[in-house]
């Protein structure tokens, strides 16, 4: 099946149901520039449900994809796209092999993920699991993802997103941002993550925001609870300073002020020592942020805490803060 957008308005509650497994064309040319394979537009009271699997048989374009260092690379379609849909839910259905993120969910409100499945290799480049951004009510719960990034990115102007009961991994973990590039971006408030499980992933929990960009949009609210790592290289970070394929100089501090950040009954083993990095901004720096029975180990013994920018409030068993070497 090539490319498709089911757009509204619809004059009643519409479900699709889908069985069985529909592929994508393996050539990313033969989607015609498309930025989402599936795409459902301005609909509300959306279902998506059935045990189907859609496969993007996306290997062809993973070999060509240069985007992390080629800003005019070829535009390779996402699985999913659901923009400007309210009171939906997707359940059970499996994304595949997705040539891009497998899901970009844009301008939703109360919007579901239910019992959803995403399975792409590891190795698969910028295959994001469920990526959002200016949208209310998110919620992805029961929900196992295997992927090649980030297993669920959380864009700027999410608020009020709800993950719960999500297993993670092979992937980059859970990530708010990265956020801070453009001064058009809107804040991310009231995320909730609880009860979930990262295995082998690269992160787990995990804000990053761009140095030396204009971005001041806040992050606040933000909690995390009994989550269980799996030797993640690394678990709990906060990195003000991310600048991946050096695409951006540190020469002055993000712009982004954190806050009000609550890591609890956070357990499981790092795969490097400082399973616990906070990496605030020097200009603004982050402020209440807790870590509350923390307990992970590296080789055996206590992981241990670095800190740049931050002085975290320390509840119960967890590491206390050592400074960040200097970069």
């Amino acid at each position: 099946m090539k490319a498709v957008d089911l757009k509204g308005p619809c004059k009643a509650p519409i479900e699709v149901y889908t069985d069985g497994t529909i592929l994508a064309p393996p050539n990313p040319k033969d989607l015609n520039n498309e930025w989402q394979w599936v795409k459902f537009e301005y609909v509300d009271y959306l279902t998506l449900s059935g045990t189907g699997v859609f496969d993007g048989q996306g290997a062809t374009a993973w070999k060509q994809n240069d985007c992390g260092q080629n800003p005019n690379c070829a535009r390779l379609s996402m699985n999913f796209g659901f923009n400007f849909v309210k009171h939906s839910i997707v359940r059970t259905i499996t994304s595949k092999d997705s040539k891009n993120f497998n899901v970009n969910v844009l301008g939703c409100q109360n919007f579901t993920f239910d019992g959803f499945r995403i399975n792409n290799p590891g190795s698969s480049i910028n295959t994001d699991g469920i990526h959002m951004g200016r949208s209310t009510d998110v919620k992805i719960l029961n929900t196992m993802i295997a992927t090649g990034d980030d297993c669920i990115s959380i864009g700027d102007g999410s608020v009020h997103t709800t993950i719960f009961n999500v297993k993670c991994g092979p992937g980059h973990g859970i990530s708010v941002g990265s956020l801070g590039k453009f001064t058009s971006e809107n804040p991310v408030e009231d995320l909730l993550v609880k009860n979930v499980i990262f295995t082998g992933t690269q992160n787990g929990l995990r804000i990053k925001t761009w140095p030396s960009a204009p971005g001041t949009s806040p992050i606040t609210g933000i909690h995390y609870e009994d989550i269980t790592m799996n030797n993640v290289m690394n678990p709990v970070i906060i990195d003000q300073e991310y600048c991946p394929w050096n695409q951006c100089n540190k020469q002055s501090p993000s712009k982004i002020k954190i806050s009000k950040v609550t890591f609890k009954n956070i357990k499981g083993t790092s795969g490097t020592q400082a399973g616990v990095s906070l990496i605030c901004s020097s200009g603004v720096p982050c402020e209440e942020v807790t870590l509350s029975n923390v307990d992970l180990t590296y080789n055996g013994a206590p992981a241990t805490a670095v800190c740049k920018n931050a002085k975290p409030i320390v509840q119960g068993k967890a590491p206390q803060c050592t400074a960040a070497p200097a970069a």
